[in-house]
């Protein structure tokens, strides 16, 4: 969750015991979780500030472990433990107290956080008699509430002045934040966004990673540089590529810099979870994505003959949701025509595996990469359309040539832009889906001739 908005998930996956420990593992949905917590914690004739001020916190509490990931970046399989040595008392088919019920129902999406801050505030708590600690005592809540403070009070009395309550926060179904696919050089996306963010910050406390300069969602030479030196540092398989185990450990090392689980956190900020692109792609829709989601569905068509191959437009139309429902079918989704979560994920994993597959024989032509490349970007991917363009060049002379240094400068614009002109596409100087997949057709058709175009196997032409 690290990487967007906190909301309320619909369950909670706690482990009864210590996180090391032997013990089961069961989902309760998340106001059940709360509570049982309450119940186990607080006692039910406390004044109702006192009750509700501690509701608060167990609420913020245990969506700060699952926001911040904090055992599954540890590599376990739980959200939280029911162990009070590291979480909160969870007492599995204890009995809940009927108006602590009442006021969970009320209070279960409500969460406390830093003024200007993201990330629901790590509420450290204990019971202010047997145990103290930095945070809110729960019989000092009593005190408090009897002195005449409201909740809010309460809680700024344990937690300072600047803070502020969340409040009717949406309830959603939770996902792992890692993507489900390899991030690599070429991918592109709200991850790989979140993934440059955690790794600039994570370079202040470990300067031999190198900044990215652009934090733009695209998966260029200097985020693999920094993927790289990030693995080599701690003792991960230096492959530049971002796989589940990188991934988590990455998570893992930015919470701790962030100090994110911690009352002091240094805080998460808005610019740090920006969203680049739209999650859910639907009828009635134009950008760059679904061009991209189109190109997919292209190179996925021509291997899966079930799924209908589309145009490559950049609008989302009746067409396009045919042949995601198409796709969806085939990989046994629900038949929405919508691109969620779950139909990116298996999108992106289809076209991989076709990429990751397809013989030497039918990959003469670079497949595109998924990224936008325009003027001031250096990436592989520009080398690779600089060399289809010079060779262009020698049939249509207009076109100027360039030398394939893999910087995207104006004179590859300026050629990009002559391309577009002579095969009728608006002359913007970017390469995206239609004109990176133009470019290798024709390249494909002076080289390799009209019978050895790309994306060949088993057949079907993808045209611009």
């Amino acid at each position: 969750m690290l990487t967007g908005t906190p909301f309320i998930p619909e369950t909670i996956s706690v482990h009864l015991g210590n996180p090391a420990s032997p013990a089961e593992n069961i989902t309760v949905s998340f106001p059940e979780y709360i509570k049982n917590v309450a119940s186990s914690e607080i006692y039910p004739t406390w004044p109702e500030s006192a009750l509700r001020a501690n509701i608060y916190a167990i609420v913020t509490f245990a969506l700060n472990r699952i926001y911040t990931e904090w055992y599954r970046s540890r590599g376990y399989d739980f959200d939280i433990t029911s162990s009070t040595q590291y979480d909160q008392k969870f007492i599995y088919g204890r009995e809940i107290f009927q108006n602590i019920s009442y006021l969970t129902d009320e209070l279960f999406n409500d969460y406390i956080r830093r003024i200007n801050n993201i990330e629901p505030l790590f509420t450290s708590f204990c019971n202010g008699t047997t145990s103290t600690c930095n945070g809110l005592s729960q019989w000092g809540t009593v005190s408090l509430a009897n002195q005449g403070l409201t909740p809010y009070e309460i809680l700024q009395n344990y937690y300072g002045e600047n803070i502020e309550i969340v409040n009717n926060a949406p309830v959603r179904t939770s996902y792992p934040s890692y993507p489900g696919i390899v991030l690599r050089l070429g991918s592109g996306g709200n991850a790989v966004r979140s993934l440059q963010v955690f790794l600039n910050r994570i370079s202040t406390n470990f300067p031999a990673i190198p900044k990215i300069p652009v934090v733009d969602g695209r998966f260029d030479d200097a985020t693999q540089a920094a993927v790289r030196e990030f693995q080599r540092i701690f003792n991960l398989q230096q492959t530049g590529s971002v796989d589940e185990a990188t991934w988590y450990r990455i998570i893992f090392i930015y919470a701790s810099v962030k100090r994110v689980a911690e009352l002091n956190s240094e805080g998460i900020r808005t610019e740090d979870i920006e969203i680049l692109y739209t999650e859910d792609l639907k009828i009635g829709m134009q950008s760059n994505e679904v061009s991209n989601l189109q190109y997919y569905l292209a190179v996925i068509g021509a291997y899966y003959d079930a799924v209908v191959p589309v145009e490559i437009t950049g609008y989302f139309g009746e067409k396009t949701e045919r042949s995601v429902k198409s796709f969806q079918k085939v990989f046994g989704l629900p038949q929405t025509g919508e691109v969620d979560r779950a139909t990116r994920i298996d999108l992106y994993r289809a076209y991989q595996g076709i990429v990751d597959s397809v013989p030497p024989t039918y990959t003469a032509v670079a497949l595109y990469p998924g990224v936008i490349l325009r003027e001031g970007v250096t990436d592989n991917n520009v080398r690779i359309i600089q060399e289809y363009l010079s060779f262009i060049n020698r049939t249509y002379n207009n076109i100027p040539a360039v030398n394939a240094t893999g910087y995207f400068g104006p004179l590859t614009k300026q050629s990009v832009m002559a391309f577009q002109r002579q095969f009728g596409i608006p002359p913007t100087g970017v390469v995206a889906g239609v004109t990176w997949d133009k470019i290798a057709e024709v390249y494909s058709d002076l080289r390799y001739g009209s019978d050895k175009r790309p994306y060949q196997n088993p057949g079907y032409i993808i045209t611009g």
